[in-house]
């Protein structure tokens, strides 16, 4: 590991200030920078200390129903929250899917949200990666890409958003509150925040140099039942091959299809951000529940999806997961346990 200076920040304009310089970097519970920086992925000249940081490790709830979270709050007081547990469950079973119980521990809301891809090149200092080194090509493309994207990637890269959290997000419509290096703060809506790789890899997200995310908020849970469900490769410890984040709004009626009120659905594991197409929601609104409808919503759902070889099988897999989750959700409105979630 390249050697580097350690700060620790008192207040987040300071720490904004400190992460302004190329180089520098915050930390807080440093599950996916310490991974980095220890084969030097990354090379930080120094690290600015976050975890101390005042009024960001709290969840609050004000009186519109709208949810504060603090970026400091740990994935695993996260999900445990009996706000969120109530609340927002969709949210819960996403994080308990992801990592393991130790890391949950560590990781926090901001670096989740932040956390870098798990592409085999990326993470192979002798392969061509654009996003770890821009310019250098893209050995995934054609190469060991099972984990990879077959939504929304480019020419440039195919690396997957590794991110459990960030999908349930992505469905609940979550906004992001971001401080910058000026001092001034500004809000950034889930769906706008990863951007796509296109001719540029490199940039993940919306951040700017200096920008420390302070937590964000949930605005009050829309009707029906919340569901996550994972696909991957063992039970636990493992990252998705598809994912689905889902809340149903739906009527079921005695002796016939139960009837969709409203659908929202968001997809993990096999696009380069939480994928989620509201036409392909729009298609289930005010409709029964039939073959033909699921179908409709998962064609609008993996319009364009296009494998890479050793990927191609999350096409189907990805239709089948999305399908068997709306119906089994829709003809099941009611939670089968407390939290809410399957």
């Amino acid at each position: 590991m390249k050697t580097f200076t350690y700060t620790r920040a008192s207040t987040v304009a300071e720490a904004a200030k400190r992460a302004t310089p190329a180089g520098a970097m915050p930390i807080a519970g440093g599950t996916n920078l310490l991974d980095l920086a220890k084969p030097e992925l990354i090379n930080p000249d120094q690290i600015i200390d976050i975890t101390r940081l005042p009024d960001l490790n709290t969840v609050t709830r004000t009186s519109d129903g709208t949810v504060h979270i603090g970026a400091l709050v740990p994935n695993a007081d996260l999900a445990a929250h009996p706000l969120i547990r109530q609340h927002y469950p969709v949210l819960s079973r996403a994080i308990l899917s992801g990592a393991s119980p130790q890391i949950r521990n560590m990781a926090t809301t901001g670096g989740n949200l932040l956390q870098r891809t798990r592409c085999i090149p990326f993470y192979d200092p002798a392969a061509r990666c654009n996003k770890r080194t821009p310019g250098a090509g893209c050995d995934a493309l054609h190469g060991p890409n099972r984990m990879n994207a077959i939504l929304g990637g480019s020419p440039s890269c195919i690396a997957v958003n590794p991110s459990d959290m960030a999908v349930a997000l992505r469905v609940l419509d979550a906004t992001i509150h971001v401080t910058t290096a000026a001092g001034t703060t500004r809000t950034i809506p889930i769906a706008d925040f990863h951007l796509l790789p296109g001719n540029t890899p490199d940039h993940e997200t919306r951040l700017e140099r200096g920008d420390i995310i302070t937590g964000l908020t949930l605005p009050p849970p829309p009707p029906g039942r919340q569901v996550y469900r994972k696909v991957r490769d063992r039970a636990s410890y493992a990252f998705a091959l598809v994912s689905v984040a889902a809340i149903i709004d739906a009527d079921p009626t005695p002796d016939a299809s139960p009837h969709i009120r409203s659908a929202r659905f968001a997809l993990g594991g096999i696009a380069t951000k939480p994928w989620r197409i509201p036409a392909a929601e729009a298609a289930l609104a005010d409709q029964p529940l039939t073959r033909d409808a699921l179908n409709r919503a998962a064609d609008l759902t993996l319009a364009g999806a296009s494998g890479h070889g050793e990927n191609d099988f999350k096409i189907p897999l990805a239709r089948r997961t999305l399908t068997h989750v709306i119906a089994h959700t829709a003809r099941n409105p009611i939670p089968m346990d407390p939290s809410g979630a399957t």
